[in-house]
């Protein structure tokens, strides 16, 4: 047996423990660090050859292990920007420097350009409604931009498209004199005809009041004079020019913006609709219109209507639902979808490559990282007005840290025995 062989044996054994400690001494530093991972030490044996009569002594090594895939408790905050990720999955966030890394640390602010910033000064990362309801990238980061919860002053969305459903009476009489209908814009119109109006919005948010004249317009039979099929009009204007002083809207002093074809089969139901789309020379909008939900029964008129689109309100408040959905509400009581927050997985969490600000990248033996929306493919949910903890066990901390005491003076006890031994052997010779 080498006494140089145990003293370094002791030494590798005193560096396991100081690497224990390190890892105790982090964990115990990020106890309150908003969704921190602990570390733990593993110790492996180093075994040197040794002959039947002499035994070498090896020496101990350690590698780091993560418990990152450990959910931590979640608690509950008053910030509608803490999140907090119930199940699996990582937020993307974005490095000062522009990289793209994960992280579990959901306690984001805004910062004053209006993006989403957490505590480390990473920007939360998301799809934009943008472009209507945003496809998520399964491989990669592209399509991906800050997060921005600025919505000062006032917002406006001009209406794109209408809707109308309800019954026109089957019983209603034909019109025979075309210079009574309404898209003829007379003076007189047949009292078979229908009027319902419906708002909208132009491109600044002001209010534009449309009126539609729903009337029957012909009837077709067959060879024993059944009914086989029956046609109405829409005809519809703007309320801005409808004529005043007077006992009815006609004349209009505009033509109407949009007249339409609806045809229905013997059963009532609609069979086609034609020309469909309001085209407003005022406002410079085209609104497409869907009837499909009229049917013509032997029942009284009755009709609902509405159209998209946003009066000029402001900001009330910034909500974010547990699938990631980032909504704005307006004072009118309307909302709108502004981006929707992925979350990102990989194979293997526990062997992420851990950065400084509480944040992770991918590599070979994490595999590579999968993108997907919350509450799909696995992946979890996402709590707004909420922080996951840390996963420290301070009490386990503390037990592991006694413990690295006495191992380390347990070998220190083995380096100064070889040390003795040494200064014996040297004495010898004296």
């Amino acid at each position: 047996m080498s006494i140089f062989g145990s003293m370094k044996t002791a030494v590798s054994g005193m560096n396991a423990q100081a690497n224990r400690l390190s890892t105790v001494s982090d964990n115990i530093a990020n106890a309150n660090t908003v969704g921190y991972k602990s570390l733990s030490t593993s110790f492996s044996s180093l075994v040197l050859p040794s002959s039947s009569g002499n035994y070498n002594s090896g020496g101990v090594q350690t590698s780091v292990r993560q418990a990152i895939s450990q959910q931590g408790d979640i608690s509950y905050t008053t910030s509608a920007y803490d999140l907090a990720i119930s199940g699996d999955g990582f937020f993307i966030v974005e490095s000062p420097d522009g990289t793209p890394v994960l992280t579990r640390s959901g306690d984001f602010s805004v910062d004053s350009s209006g993006n989403l910033v957490n505590s480390a000064g990473f920007t939360l990362m998301g799809y934009s409604y943008d472009s209507g309801a945003p496809a998520v990238v399964v491989n990669g980061f592209d399509g991906l931009v800050p997060v921005n919860v600025s919505q000062s002053g006032l917002s406006a969305i001009a209406s794109t498209s209408a809707s109308f459903s309800g019954n026109l009476n089957s019983a209603a009489e034909v019109v025979s004199d075309t210079t009574t209908l309404p898209s003829a814009n007379s003076a007189s119109v047949t009292d078979d005809t229908k009027k319902m109006s419906l708002v909208a919005y132009d491109s600044l948010g002001a209010t534009v009041q449309y009126d539609y004249y729903f009337t029957k317009t012909g009837v077709t039979t067959d060879a024993n004079g059944a009914v086989t099929g029956s046609t109405w009009e829409v005809a519809v204007y703007r309320n801005g020019d409808a004529a005043t002083g007077s006992t009815t809207s006609f004349p209009y002093s505009s033509d109407a913006v949009s007249t339409a074809t609806l045809s229905f089969d013997a059963d009532g139901k609609l069979t086609s609709a034609t020309d469909t789309d309001i085209v407003d020379p005022t406002t410079g909008k085209t609104i497409t219109m869907d009837y499909s939900g009229f049917t013509q029964l032997s029942s009284d008129f009755s009709a609902t209507g509405s159209a998209d689109g946003q009066a000029a309100s402001a900001v009330s408040s910034v909500s974010i639902s547990t699938a990631g959905v980032v909504s704005v509400s307006y004072a009118n009581g309307t909302s709108k979808a502004l981006y929707q927050i992925p979350l990102a997985t990989v194979a293997s969490p526990d062997n992420l490559t851990l950065l400084s600000g509480n944040v992770y990248s991918a590599n070979g033996m994490s595999g590579v990282t999968v993108t997907g929306f919350p509450q799909s493919n696995g992946l979890g949910s996402i709590q707004s007005g909420a922080l996951e903890s840390s996963n420290v066990d301070l009490a386990g901390e503390l037990t592991e840290m006694i413990e690295a005491q006495r191992s380390y003076t347990a070998n220190s006890k083995v380096f100064q025995t070889g040390s003795d031994i040494m200064d014996v052997l040297v004495n010898l010779k004296r």
